[in-house]
């Protein structure tokens, strides 16, 4: 799918900032406070991401997960010259937010999700 098409197929904040690297307002997101068990999945590719069983509340005004499921995001530097580590979907390359390593649990990871760029599978 190129560009233009989803621009016609996705929400403009979603466009932005799965595709322009923007953010969505903190505490906004339809899946900050989600308790539903499922998968959540790229809103662009539909590449499935984190496990609701890795979802946190990080008090940050985002999602937030753990753990991603294995070879299902990319971490990268970056570019924007803040010093932080981008996460990326690693099937369609989508922004999905940034990775700290400030997490509470073992993993002592905290990826920062903005709700737009994911879907939520529940789980039946």
């Amino acid at each position: 799918m190129n560009e233009e098409e989803l621009k016609k197929r996705l929400h403009p904040l979603q466009y932005r900032v799965a595709r322009e690297k923007a953010t969505e307002p903190p505490f906004s997101g339809k899946y900050l406070h989600e308790t539903k068990d499922g998968m959540y999945a790229c809103v662009v590719c539909g590449n499935v991401l984190f496990s609701s069983e890795a979802k946190f509340d990080s008090g940050t005004g985002w999602p937030s997960f753990d753990r991603a499921l294995s070879g299902s995001v990319k971490i990268q530097p970056d570019k924007d010259g803040s010093g932080r580590t981008e996460a990326v979907c690693a099937k369609c390359g989508s922004h999905l937010g940034h990775v700290f390593d400030d997490g509470p649990t073992e993993t002592g990871k905290r990826y920062c999700v903005n709700s737009v760029c994911l879907d939520l599978e529940e789980k039946q």
